[in-house]
């Protein structure tokens, strides 16, 4: 019996769950539950949001309250509206310098307008669907802008540390800094320094008393111990001064010039719509490294979160708040915190509300040279390392400086300007920039192109094969991934001309096409003696009128490198039997033409004999003898035909397939079609692979996922998931089972394997994959209890939970978004998913490894006739597991 057969859609006792007749469908009973790791996340989110929403407001210029107002309105709007369930918005460091300019310039009430007119910007282009369009800005240029940021918060909040008042610009407060080192404040140093030295050593408390006590974040406990120790000293400063809230300023009408509020306004869109959208990214890898939480949480929508942030700006600002973004520690923390729900993001607004009402005589103990510490310390932490690191890694340090310089000197707007500007002009000069050298091997000539081959590098690229002498063995390495028209042709021409004279090419590094064109439908060569772009690592062929010329049986067949295991067959007609023979004796017997070729027995092609004049006498010509007498069913070597040159100029030819061809006469149409697709890899691909499995075969097999399937011929994993050698540990069976552990005679091969992919390969994921049409899930859905056991029965019987769990009025049933299951057996796939990742969870090694978080589980599903995957999520809602459509958009993000 196949394993997999398409899905029967026939009546079955099983069906679908339907309302009593003659009633309506009950709403289900929805009840606002709040779990109790929101609860403890909120709180720890709350913890750092207030010192840090008056140490940004106190940074800025702007009312302290209005850094309360951010924070509220950002958990509840943001966490409400948002597209990101997990991030955490509310005024950012980012924003800071932004909006300190802003209020220097037009006053507190104008400020708050600009914020208003910003989210009313970001609302109508999440209406347009751009969110995505912001992620084309090189990282680069974020990470300096962060780090120009940075510089500037903690220049300004080094003035208030030291007991002094920062001024407006960054030079001016590096011209006023010597002389506020030389009039020191002690008791601002001494609170200051206390601040720092709580942030530096709370998170790094050694044993199991530190792993407690850092929980509380390190934020609170400096800004807290700070405050109590001025307290209980009497040390006179300036505290937090918190007006009453009948006086709190709201926004008002703009005032000022028209351009620099337009400026302004674009100016605060960027900033809080890229670090949003930025943060969300990073949110979501932060969710998927926590095992069990990216099947509760789903991915961020970034139009909607892009929507949530402007509505939430345009509240922030009405109320008299700072501008709102996605903030990277709170969500951090929010996530670590094991939230599981945006209701942990709103209680965390509840409580700064809360906080803003009834805690002022407490916040008003607060030194502001404490905040002025914390905040110079997250502008310090802004200039990462890690980042510096990885732009140099990726040769983008101009664009970084330029970027970090022009924010610190000029401005955020101006500054990310410069970064845009050096980002284009570096990318045009790589575009452009192509190295071509020539050397000398062992009598080989090398030709190595490095970059993209444009008309640019025409004149380089035919002096350096100027060079070549003619008749010699040349190898053209091309290492980049883009030619055009005119390298086309100057590289084809030379190639023509060369092996006219004598000589050999191989092109290496890029895969050519050869044979049929993939526009055209025609030979390159064909008709005109022209060969080509050969393959990589293939020497220039000649080949026979068969590839596709007028008069080939073959002529129109558009063939494509996939096409193998597609079982494509090219529609052209059967070759006539010759001398008049009849059909049957075509059935009897492969024609023979007069040329002595034989036909295709997949195609109904004529492939050409092997010329014995073709091919040197040797170890080609040995092997192709040999494959002729070799009795029918013994598995024959395929090797590439030797292509010792020993005929003279122009007349070089190679045999296609040649041992292919050979080895098809003494076998059955299955062998001929394993030895040809084998002689074809041997041919086209495995010189393009041969580098990376060779550094496979020394360093071992390093897969990072576990990849467990149905043995079903249309599923490819390596199509369906874009990986190569290495990538994939892959396990198929019928039916893609997982039997419990510990099972009596239960099936020790597929246990070993996780076993072995946990413990000895350390795989990081796991992935489940279900079908459509999966035969073993109809055959399981239509089996009778009783009867004889047959393997593939008592094979099954691992299934059987997968049954009992659909049948369990219990348990919401598995479906995919936008649709019900196409019938009971599509179901039974769906939820059959669902019960093996339990059965996973059951083993030892999973288990330790997912406690440890360096293991996660993913479900997936492909629909064959669709041609589209689906990966498991939590709807959140109670209503169960949810598979959700995978499409292009979310490759980006």
């Amino acid at each position: 019996m196949s394993a997999c057969v398409p899905t029967r859609t026939s009546d079955s006792p099983h069906t679908e769950r339907v309302h009593p007749p003659h009633s309506p469908p009950r709403a289900p009973h929805r009840r606002f539950r709040v779990a109790g790791a929101d609860v403890s996340a909120s709180i720890a989110v709350f913890l750092i949001a207030l010192p840090l929403s008056l140490g940004i407001a106190l940074a800025t210029g702007a009312p302290l309250q209005a850094g309360l107002v951010a924070a509220a309105v950002g958990g509840l709007v943001a966490g409400r509206l948002g597209g990101s369930p997990l991030q955490v918005s509310g005024p950012a460091a980012g924003l800071t310098v932004v909006t300190a300019d802003l209020i220097h310039r037009y006053g507190w009430r104008t400020t708050c307008a600009i914020t208003v007119l910003a989210g009313l910007v970001q609302l109508g282009l999440g209406c347009l669907r751009v969110a995505r369009s912001a992620l084309a800005v090189s990282p680069a240029i974020v990470h300096g802008m962060l780090a120009g940021i940075g510089v500037t918060i903690a220049v300004a909040q080094m003035h208030i540390v030291l007991g002094g008042s920062p001024q407006s610009a960054v030079l001016d407060n590096l011209r006023s800094l010597p002389a506020q080192l030389a009039d020191l404040h002690p008791a601002a140093v001494a609170v200051s320094a206390l601040t720092l030295i709580l942030l530096l050593l709370w998170p790094r408390l050694p044993g199991r008393t530190g792993r407690l006590l850092r929980r509380v974040p390190a934020a609170l406990v400096a800004v807290t111990g700070a405050t109590a120790t001025a307290v209980f000293a009497g040390l006179t400063q300036p505290r937090v001064e918190l007006p009453s809230w009948s006086s709190h300023a709201l926004a008002g009408l703009p005032e000022g010039p028209v351009l620099g509020l337009v400026a302004a306004v674009l100016t605060v869109t960027l900033v809080c719509s890229v670090q949003s959208l930025l943060g969300a990214v990073a949110v979501d890898k932060l969710i998927a490294a926590r095992p069990g939480l990216t099947a509760q949480v789903s991915r961020s929508d970034l139009d909607r979160e892009l929507l949530g942030q402007g509505a939430t700006n345009v509240v922030s600002g009405a109320l008299g708040g700072l501008p709102v973004a996605g903030v990277a520690v709170r969500s951090a923390a929010n996530v670590q915190a094991g939230a599981v729900s945006r209701n942990s993001t709103m209680l965390h607004g509840v409580l700064v509300v809360v906080a803003a009402l009834l805690m002022v005589p407490v916040l008003e103990l607060i030194p502001l040279a404490s905040l002025a510490a914390l905040v110079m310390a997250v502008g310090i932490q802004m200039v990462s390392l890690h980042h510096i690191r990885t732009v140099t890694r990726h040769r983008e340090v101009p664009v970084y400086a330029i970027t970090t310089l022009g924010v610190v000197f000029l401005g955020v707007l101006e500054g990310v300007t410069l970064g845009i500007a050096v980002a284009v002009a570096v990318s045009m000069h790589r575009l452009a920039r192509t190295r071509i050298t020539h050397d000398e091997k062992e009598g080989v000539h090398h030709v190595h192109v490095r970059g993209q081959l444009t008309f640019l590098a025409v004149p380089r690229l035919s002096r350096a094969l100027h060079h070549v002498p003619h008749g010699s063995c040349v190898v053209v390495e091309l290492d980049g991934s883009f030619m055009d028209h005119a390298a086309y042709e100057t590289l084809q021409d030379w190639q023509r001309t060369h092996t006219a004279q004598g000589g050999s090419v191989e092109l290496t590094g890029r895969r050519a096409a050869t044979g049929t064109d993939a526009d055209t439908g025609t030979s390159p060569g064909s008709g005109s003696g022209s060969e080509g772009v050969v393959p990589a690592s293939s020497t220039v062929q000649t080949v026979a009128p068969v590839d596709g010329t007028a008069d080939s049986p073959l002529a129109g067949c558009r063939c494509r490198p996939w096409t193998p295991w597609r079982n494509h067959q090219c529609d052209a007609p059967p070759p006539a039997a010759p001398h008049g023979g009849s059909a049957a004796e075509d059935r009897a017997g492969p024609p023979t033409d007069p040329s002595g070729a034989e036909p295709d027995g997949r195609t109904g092609a004529v492939l050409p004999q092997v010329a014995e004049s073709a091919v040197a006498s040797g170890p080609a010509r040995s092997a192709v003898a040999s494959a002729r007498t070799e009795p029918t069913g013994r598995v024959e070597q395929v090797e590439q035909a030797d292509t010792t040159d020993t005929t003279g100029p122009g007349e070089r030819t190679e045999s296609i397939g040649a041992t292919s061809a050979a080895a098809a006469t003494g076998s059955g149409p299955s062998g001929r079609q394993l030895v040809r697709g084998i002689s074809a890899f041997q041919r086209n691909t495995a010189p393009l692979v041969r580098g990376e499995l060779a550094r496979l075969a020394r360093e071992g097999q390093q897969p990072s996922q576990l990849f467990l399937t149905c043995a079903d011929s249309r599923l490819v994993t390596s199509m369906i998931t874009s990986s190569g050698p290495g990538d994939l540990f892959v396990v198929r069976n019928v039916g893609n089972l997982v039997p419990p552990p510990g099972e009596e005679s239960g099936d020790d091969s597929v246990a070993a394997a996780i076993e072995y992919a946990v413990d000895v390969l350390k795989v990081r994921s796991i992935t489940v994959c279900g079908h459509s049409g999966c035969g073993a899930m109809q055959a399981l859905f239509d089996a009778e209890p009783g009867g004889v056991q047959t393997p593939l029965k008592r094979w099954l019987r691992h299934g059987l939970p997968s049954l009992e769990r659909m049948a369990d009025p219990g348990r919401p049933w598995a479906r995919l978004a936008g649709r019900a299951a196409a019938d009971a057996v599509e179901q039974l796939c769906l939820t059959n998913v669902v019960e093996q990742l339990d059965h996973l969870r059951a083993y030892a090694s999973v288990s330790r490894a997912l406690r440890a978080g360096e293991l996660e589980l993913h479900g997936m599903y492909f629909h064959v006739g669709e041609a589209q995957a689906y990966l498991l999520s939590e709807a959140g809602d109670g209503r169960g597991e949810v598979f959700d459509h995978v499409g292009v958009a979310d490759l980006s993000a």
